[in-house]
């Protein structure tokens, strides 16, 4: 088995298949499991040796919250556990249906609140890595320094572990870093759309994580003959090759795969130790032989 790690923020240990919890409330849109399948999902992800969570306190839909999920099903947290959340212009998850001009979550009243939130849902102290999401909500060029400089404020008062950025360009990615250490990257990014490769490479040459959400397509799964004949080729799904290719593209690529099933959960885990062949890797070949 390879079970490979990274070191998150240089400091923190975490298996490089994660999980993502926002597939576990239904939000923003979407089924959801039950409540008791949503929280043997949770344990049966530590289980399987993943310790790295991404969440959000506005992953929250009809009364079900991830961060409350993840905090009923694992806490005390084992040790080694991280958890990674997300604050930016949304607040709460009701933001989503607001006017863009309603939502002023990047303020730093609102930061403030948002990672108080994730702090008392989670029943932590401290949060591992706060992500600062920028480009929601139409607000496409906000600059990021005056909300990246309130989180780097609440870092100093002990209230966060280290800082990363999600939804960036690479010229706010290059800025980010003149302000704050930067832990991780969280972007779009998958065999179908690989806009950021160069970011991707910029990221491993700092040594700071790339965090592709939708790793596998998200709500538009990735479907392409040659990614399904590769996967017949080894006898596995179509998203475990996905996700290999993930981890076989960059040693600092952390994908955190989100479902609710626990059959996908186990598949996806599997997936660190599916071997890609050169031929496989060259097979799949360009982004737009995906789409």
């Amino acid at each position: 088995m390879k079970r490979e790690r990274w070191a998150l923020g240089g400091d923190l240990s975490v298996a490089r298949i994660g999980y993502g919890a926002m597939k576990l409330t239904g939000w923003p849109r979407g089924e959801r499991p039950s409540r008791d399948t949503a929280l043997a999902v949770l344990r049966r992800a530590v289980e399987l040796g993943v310790n790295h969570i991404d969440t959000s306190y506005y992953y929250e839909r009809d009364g079900v919250s991830a961060n409350e999920l993840i905090r009923e099903a694992l806490h005390p947290y084992p040790d080694d556990l991280v958890i990674v959340t997300k604050v930016g212009a949304l607040v709460e998850g009701s933001d989503l249906a607001r006017p863009a001009a309603e939502n002023t979550g990047l303020t730093p009243g609102n930061l403030r609140r948002a990672v108080e939130a994730n702090l008392r849902s989670l029943g932590v102290d401290r949060l591992d890595v706060v992500n600062l999401r920028m480009g929601d909500l139409d607000r496409a060029g906000t600059p990021l320094t005056a909300p990246l400089e309130t989180l780097l404020a609440l870092r100093e008062e002990g209230l966060i572990r280290h800082l990363g950025v999600s939804n960036v360009t690479a010229a706010e990615f290059a800025e980010a870093r003149e302000i704050a250490p930067i832990a991780c990257v969280q972007n779009l990014y998958n065999l179908a759309r690989r806009d950021d490769d160069a970011l991707v490479d910029a990221c491993a040459e700092a040594g700071i994580a790339y965090v592709p959400f939708f790793p596998v397509g998200g709500f538009q799964p990735i479907t392409a003959e040659r990614l399904d004949a590769v996967a017949a080729r080894h006898g596995v799904p179509a998203p475990q090759v996905a996700l290999a290719w993930l981890l076989a593209r960059s040693p600092n690529i952390l994908p955190i795969p989100g479902t609710g099933s626990l059959g996908h959960l186990e598949e996806n885990v599997a997936a660190g130790e599916l071997e890609l062949s050169a031929r496989d890797i060259a097979e799949l070949g360009s982004p737009e032989a995906m789409v």
